[in-house]
């Protein structure tokens, strides 16, 4: 299947998703959320596919709301659709079952951050700049960003981001706790596969449920928790990759994960 705003593509476990409208920096479409939805169905559907990666071709990762689009006559239910397509693609990066790392090759900016602060990881170019600018031009956040940055950076943090709609770098994103990784501009996606294949070569059971509860964590007690970490372990127990775990450990090699 091929997409008018994507490309795609399948391989060591990967599934890459880059966005595919360089002309507009990558700039969102109702169009492109659709595709995107649909492309993260698809990855997680797949059983070869491990970790998605996203990212954006060309110079931007993604600038946020393509401004062109906007001033097309459109109906408020139109525009209520649009904007609940950025909700619904960020609600699947978050409650994806396999990992997402955001590859931020360039500017990630409105719709671009949140789609970036709503997967598992971020990893960053060196040039690569963050930034919420809603607030600044009279808009509003969107793609559950009001929850997850205080969670990431802490609520004095979110505050500054949010309120002062500043960009900031890789480098500052990794202080702050933001982004996981900067790499050089030179060689930025090769480095960042390498990091999503090292997530790869996880066990998926396991990946699956961490992710899960991790999520889930700042809603629940601690003894919600526990009983769900024992559920967990329970359950990977009893699993093929389970044992491949032990067996690896025995012999001093490393495991080979098949989510069986």
């Amino acid at each position: 299947m091929s997409y008018e705003t994507l490309l795609y593509d399948l391989s060591d476990g990967i599934a890459e998703i880059r966005l595919n409208r360089p002309q507009r920096l990558n700039s969102v479409s109702r169009r492109l959320y659709e595709e995107l939805n649909d492309a993260l169905t698809r990855a997680e559907q797949a059983r070869e596919a491990r970790v998605v990666l996203l990212t954006g071709e060309g110079r931007a990762f993604c600038v946020g709301a393509d401004l062109k689009e906007h001033k097309v006559g459109r109906t408020a239910f139109d525009r209520r659709q649009y904007l609940k397509g950025e909700q619904d693609v960020c609600h699947r990066l978050l409650h994806l079952q396999k990992p997402v790392v955001a590859a931020v090759n360039g500017y990630a900016l409105g719709a671009g951050a949140e789609m970036a602060i709503a997967s598992d990881f971020i990893v960053m170019a060196a040039s690569a700049q963050i930034g919420l600018p809603e607030i600044s031009i009279g808009n509003f956040l969107g793609g559950g960003v009001t929850w997850l940055l205080p969670r990431l950076v802490g609520l004095a943090k979110a505050r500054e981001l949010v309120f002062l709609g500043e960009r900031i770098g890789g480098e500052e994103a990794v202080r702050i706790g933001l982004a996981n990784r900067v790499y050089a501009d030179e060689g930025f996606l090769d480095a960042a596969r390498g990091f999503a294949k090292k997530l790869a070569a996880k066990a998926p059971f396991s990946m699956e449920l961490a992710k899960r509860q991790l999520n889930l964590s700042a809603e629940r007690t601690l003894d919600a928790c526990l009983s769900a970490e024992l559920e967990g372990m329970m359950f990977v127990g009893t699993t093929r990759d389970w044992q491949e775990g032990v067996d690896a450990f025995a012999e001093k090699r490393a495991p080979v994960f098949r989510g069986e």
